[in-house]
């Protein structure tokens, strides 16, 4: 009787290695699916923190700027108006001209190579805005730091770029409030009340994730022939006017980053403010970014002018 012969079963080496690379495949579709996925969450986690940017802080500054000089019955602002809603110098806050003390906490511009204030693009400085107004109602207004501003109180509140006390926030936008009497700035004990307003005082802060702050001043003529144009200045380029016109607009520009990382793509890094362009500096994260530009009336400064050259003409 002849022996049955014994079979084995098995991959042939072509089969195993038709069966690595089918593996192979499989595994790479699911690692890229995977990455898209997490770019594309990272992306949309960014965007929504853009939008709370946008939406709420940028919204709040422009509650803001536009109560400056409430309670002022003058309401036509330079850098001579005393209480002007404006502070571009000491005659705002009540202190005569020579006063330098709090120079550094009135509104200025990066072309002011005097001042420096930082920012995340490269070789450009960051600007600063800083207002006041009187509560004039009957209920309490909070200020920037969340202090109530009472009836009749004046408030200042500064606006500027710092780094962040939270550890990898980068810079944010911060506000420090404090109150103004009829001696200039009050001081308030202990140091660390939120109301007092001083230099080194680190504020609150207002917007998360800031590359960078720039503001320019609008401003009306109220000159014979020139009477109603328009003008929108840097806070340097109004102060070195010899005549300088009401103030009545303030125009905000800001470049805002989320705080989540972007997984593995290019970024964008020039962005345009009042149509100039900033490039992000070297080494910084990659984040999603976007800029964006605002301009607030001053509800309070009201330039009037009567043209009468019609009247002249048929007298």
């Amino acid at each position: 009787m002849r022996p049955t012969p014994s079979l084995s079963h098995g991959f042939t080496l072509i089969e195993l290695m038709i069966s690595l690379v089918l593996g192979l495949l499989i595994s790479a579709a699911v690692i890229q699916i995977y990455l898209v996925n997490a770019r594309t969450s990272a992306a949309q986690q960014s965007g929504s923190e853009l939008q709370d940017a946008s939406m709420f802080g940028l919204q709040q500054l422009e509650n803001k700027l536009r109560i400056a000089n409430l309670g002022n019955t003058t309401t036509t602002i330079d850098n001579k108006t005393v209480g002007g809603g404006v502070v571009l110098s000491p005659l705002n806050i009540y202190l005569p001209i020579t006063n330098n003390s709090f120079n550094s906490l009135f509104t200025n511009s990066a072309d002011d190579t005097s001042f420096v204030k930082p920012s995340n693009m490269s070789s450009a400085n960051s600007d600063q805005v800083t207002i006041q107004y009187k509560n004039i109602t009957d209920s309490p207004i909070a200020d920037c730091e969340s202090a109530d501003v009472v009836k009749d109180e004046i408030a200042i509140e500064r606006y500027f770029l710092r780094s962040s006390t939270t550890s990898g926030q980068g810079l944010v936008l911060a506000c420090d409030a404090g109150r103004i009497g009829a001696a200039g700035i009050k001081s308030y004990t202990p140091s660390t009340d939120s109301k007092n307003f001083s230099v080194g005082t680190n504020g609150q802060e207002f917007i998360m994730g800031v590359d960078q702050f720039k503001i320019l001043l609008g401003t009306q003529t109220n000159q014979a022939g020139t009477a109603g144009r328009m003008q929108y200045l840097t806070p340097k380029q109004y102060n070195d006017l010899a005549t300088k016109p009401p103030i009545i607009a303030v125009k905000i520009g800001m470049i805002a980053r989320g705080s989540t990382a972007v997984i593995g793509s290019s970024t964008k890094n020039t962005f345009s403010l009042f149509g100039t362009d900033y490039t992000l500096a070297a080494g910084q994260p990659k984040r999603v970014r976007n800029s964006y530009e605002s301009t607030s009336l001053l509800r309070n400064a009201r330039v009037v002018n009567v043209d009468i050259s019609a009247d002249l003409a048929r007298n």
